[in-house]
């Protein structure tokens, strides 16, 4: 532990992670805007086709009533598909339209990152791999089941 709330590293990365994420953002364009929320449920949607909305709700952490609310926004906007599974469950997936969204967002990040980390890829893909497993951690199912949503 940290002699000091100073001294954390754990809560530096925390911090750079939101700022950073937060700088990339609002220098990069979406094609189809979406709010934070709706990201969020995307990236899951992105991450997990065909999950379940109680699914994407446990993977954001966000209460059911706005992932739904979020769903039905996307669908609005031609960015997901809901189709009934076997009972009475339903399926999400990304559409076509979502699909290129996210094919053009990723090229504006990389044309906007290439100017500032293009000459030191070898840290950006153990960069991306430190994220890619933070990520998954904090998204499995098991420790999904350890925190209830907010």
């Amino acid at each position: 532990m940290p002699d000091d709330a100073g001294d954390d590293p754990l809560a530096d990365l925390a911090d750079l992670i939101l700022n950073v994420g937060r700088l990339v953002r609002a220098r990069t364009p979406e094609w189809v805007p979406l709010t934070e929320t709706e990201r969020q449920v995307m990236r899951v949607v992105d991450l997990y086709p065909g999950a379940a909305p109680s699914q994407i709700a446990r993977r954001t952490r966000l209460q059911r009533t706005n992932v739904s609310t979020a769903l039905r926004s996307l669908e609005d906007k031609g960015m997901i598909s809901r189709s009934a599974t076997t009972g009475r469950g339903i399926a999400v997936t990304p559409t076509e339209r979502a699909a290129a969204n996210l094919r053009a967002l990723r090229a504006a990040w990389s044309r906007e990152l290439t100017g500032i980390l293009g000459d030191d890829l070898d840290a950006v893909r153990d960069c991306n791999e430190l994220l890619s497993h933070l990520e998954q951690r904090l998204t499995d199912d098991d420790h999904a089941s350890q925190r209830a949503p907010r």
